[in-house]
């Protein structure tokens, strides 16, 4: 998309200063973006939950915020001659091109104009462009950062198709630019580079991708001799902003509820078995169960999976027979097909279901509990739930480390993991662990004297140098 790929980069040893610069500064922003960000969709939650009406006031309040700095600031720049021997005419005419009039005489430019009035795209260009030095007054810059970065801020959440990824970029690209106008004289760096690894440090320390981001600026800007520079300000960015916060997309996922499990477990996980995070009255049903309790707990609860027992007479001692899901508790309800007393189905009752039934249903098509009505003869009537249980669920001891069951979870993609007893005389099952009690927040919810451990800053260190331990005989490979 922007091709600066006819453009012969060079750079030296002395050169990397300034790129570590950038580096920092950019982790700083973009932890600065994600701790703003979060606090403006908490308060954007708060406001959309009191309806449509207000979705509308809040969006058209940003509208008319966008509006104003757009059409307003460019007032508080400076024209500027346009430059001789260009290709393009200057002031341009139309919504692309590098040189807005704005309210300026003949043969001038509105430098901020040339940024606000332009697409994105044409915006990012301009700013990536190499040997425009004079194009960009200091103060049109600054204003257009702090325009951006707070727009992106304001617009992110409201009830219209917004992104982040544009504004960061753009934000990044004028915060480089920035750099490059202040420290210019010490360098030989192009601030059209600049731009570039400003962008790329300003995704790095908000986003938090490294390798992604390396590919994705490399098809951009279609240079290679960009690479070494960019992988490096996306380290340094990525490490400084790890030191704040976590990315933007895991505070959305966190801030919309969604439990989320990360790739290795906490270290605190470590000294914590699997039966102590188990929280709840745990509701089972016996291996033939009356239909009327199983209607009853459906409506009472929201679990999606529940243990089957099967206890004296149907068994010598209590035993768990496996694992039966919500899904298929409301086709056997809705089917009608039960039994008159309390004995095992045969083979001509299985007959009357088939894999289809049980078949997982598109998104909104599920059958609802509200669905099912009956009648207080079928509420007496029984149901063999032994043809449509999971015989072999993913079981873990209790006293199995919660970091170990953790990884087993999230390896095997289960949803339910059930946890037994190591010892007998005991109930078959102690519990079941979903997604929701590895979250972090649970467990501290649980524990709260692990807040106050420093094991948390010991991952932090540690996953630091490890980082860098990684990343170094990339780097260095290209020096």
């Amino acid at each position: 998309m922007f091709d600066v790929s006819s453009v012969t980069i060079s750079y030296h040893t002395v050169d990397l200063l300034p790129v570590l610069i950038l580096g920092v500064f950019g982790g700083i922003f973009g932890g600065l973006f994600n701790y703003l960000l979060d606090k403006t969709l908490r308060v954007y939650s708060l406001i959309n939950e009191r309806g449509p009406l207000f979705k509308l006031i809040l969006t058209g309040i940003v509208s008319i915020i966008t509006s104003c700095c757009s059409f307003g600031l460019p007032w508080l720049a400076k024209c500027i001659p346009c430059p001789e021997g260009l290709d393009e005419s200057c002031p341009t005419i139309g919504r692309s091109g590098n040189f807005k009039k704005f309210q300026c005489p003949p043969g001038h430019y509105n430098d901020l104009a040339s940024l606000f009035f332009n697409t994105n795209d044409d915006a990012i260009r301009n700013l990536f462009s190499y040997g425009t030095a004079t194009e960009f007054h200091t103060s049109s810059i600054l204003m257009f950062f702090v325009a951006v970065f707070v727009l992106a801020l304001l617009t992110y959440g409201i009830a219209v198709p917004s992104g982040l990824f544009i504004p960061v970029i753009l934000a990044g690209a004028t915060y480089g630019r920035f750099v490059g106008i202040l420290i210019g004289s010490f360098t030989e760096l192009d601030q059209g580079l600049f731009a570039v690894l400003g962008a790329a440090s300003f995704l790095g320390g908000s986003m938090r991708m490294t390798v992604s981001l390396c590919v994705i600026l490399l098809e951009l800007t279609n240079n290679l001799l960009m690479l070494p520079l960019v992988m490096l300000v996306l380290l340094i960015s990525k490490t400084v902003g790890d030191m704040f916060n976590s990315s933007v997309y895991d505070q959305i996922v966190h801030l919309k509820g969604l439990p989320f499990l990360e790739a290795n477990a906490e270290p605190f996980m470590r000294h914590l078995f699997s039966g102590d995070v188990v929280r709840g009255p745990l509701v089972t049903f016996s291996g033939i169960e009356k239909v009327g309790h199983i209607l009853q707990v459906l409506k009472s609860c929201s679990h999606n999976g529940f243990p089957v027992i099967d206890e004296p007479p149907l068994s010598e001692a209590p035993v768990l027979c496996g694992l039966v899901l919500r899904s298929h508790l409301l086709v056997l309800l809705m089917r009608r097909k039960f039994l008159a007393t309390k004995t095992f189905a045969n083979e001509d009752f299985i007959q009357h279901f088939s894999s289809v039934d049980f078949a997982k249903a598109g998104s909104g098509k599920g059958i609802t509990v509200k669905e099912i009505q009956l009648t207080a003869e079928e509420e007496e009537m029984f149901i063999d739930l032994h043809p449509f249980t999971n015989t072999s669920p993913y079981t873990v001891v209790e006293t199995m480390s919660l970091a170990k069951a953790m990884i087993l979870f999230r390896q095997l993609g289960l949803r339910h993991l059930c946890v037994v007893p190591k010892s007998s005389g005991r109930p078959p099952i102690v519990g079941i662990l979903t997604r929701h009690d590895f979250m972090a927040e649970h467990i501290l919810g649980l524990f709260p004297n692990l807040k106050q451990s420093k094991w948390k800053r010991l991952r932090l260190r540690l996953s630091i140098f490890t980082t860098i331990a990684k990343k170094l005989p990339i780097i260095s490979k290209y020096f």
